[in-house]
């Protein structure tokens, strides 16, 4: 799967998610593009968009799209580090055009 990371997704998470191809926003120079641009250059070109922003749904509208969209709670990698094989598990199951949102359990 082609998984693009948003700005605010901690660039090590990449290292955990094997199997997927993941190139972040800043390696595109997408990093400067509003959450509207960032979708509209994203969809077709990726399979996932992986973001902290948790405002996204309300802001943008995301009916339409292949592009599925997976959201963590958290910019904090160590948080994420411990629920790194649980967010690999929600990536691999993750449906096109999909919204979820992925909770922490601890």
């Amino acid at each position: 799967m082609k998984v693009l990371f948003d700005q605010g997704t901690p660039a090590p998470l990449r290292s955990f998610l094997t199997g997927h191809d993941v190139v972040t926003a800043y390696e595109l120079g997408w990093s400067e593009l509003n959450n509207g641009e960032l979708l509209a250059m994203a969809d077709g070109k990726f399979d996932v968009l992986i973001t902290t922003d948790q405002n996204l749904s309300y802001q943008q509208n995301l009916a339409d799209r292949k592009l599925a969209i997976l959201i963590l709670p958290t910019t904090s990698w160590p948080k994420l580090q411990k629920e790194a094989a649980g967010i690999l598990s929600c990536l691999n199951q993750i449906q096109p055009g999909a919204y979820q949102e992925f909770a922490l359990k601890s």
